[in-house]
């Protein structure tokens, strides 16, 4: 094997290196971070919304949702549709302030795991993905561009 065999077998990546890096600057840690919070606090907020009617009124057939489909175990249905669908709005706004993150996105992750466990094991790869979401927020938390940070909150 020649000296210059080696250079150009490896030669293949150096693109890829300066795409890395060009990428790693473009988005930065606190950037993805950020979006990935409006991207779970869409996902909870807006089925918090489906809920309710006017600010915060349950709808009756939330109620229904509760007692036929969802049935959530150890708790009532009447219970369980007014802590989920207050925990839906409440903390994804605290999410998207980046306000006691890592505590809003282990609940999140509590209530998905229920609702695969419970509820629609079928629908794994979307609970995956809301997982993988709320589990990059509780390791790494909310970012730079956050109340948590602004407030030195872990």
């Amino acid at each position: 094997m020649n000296a210059t065999a080696a250079p150009r077998r490896l030669a293949w990546r150096e693109p890829l290196r300066l795409y890395a890096r060009w990428a790693g600057r473009l988005l930065p840690d606190g950037f993805l971070a950020l979006v990935v919070r409006f991207a779970v606090a869409a996902i909870f907020f807006l089925s918090g919304r489906t809920k309710v009617d006017g600010f915060l009124h349950i709808k009756d057939s939330t109620y229904v949702l509760f007692a036929e489909e969802y049935r959530v175990p150890l708790l009532p249905p009447v219970v369980a549709a007014h802590v989920t669908t207050y925990a839906e709005h409440l903390f994804s706004v605290l999410i998207v302030l980046g306000l006691f993150t890592r505590l809003s996105a282990t609940t999140f992750l509590f209530m998905t795991l229920v609702i695969e466990i419970f509820v629609y094991p079928d629908a794994w790869p979307t609970h995956l993905t809301w997982a993988a979401l709320l589990l990059f927020l509780i390791g790494r938390g909310a970012g730079r561009l956050s109340l948590d940070r602004a407030l030195a909150i872990p």
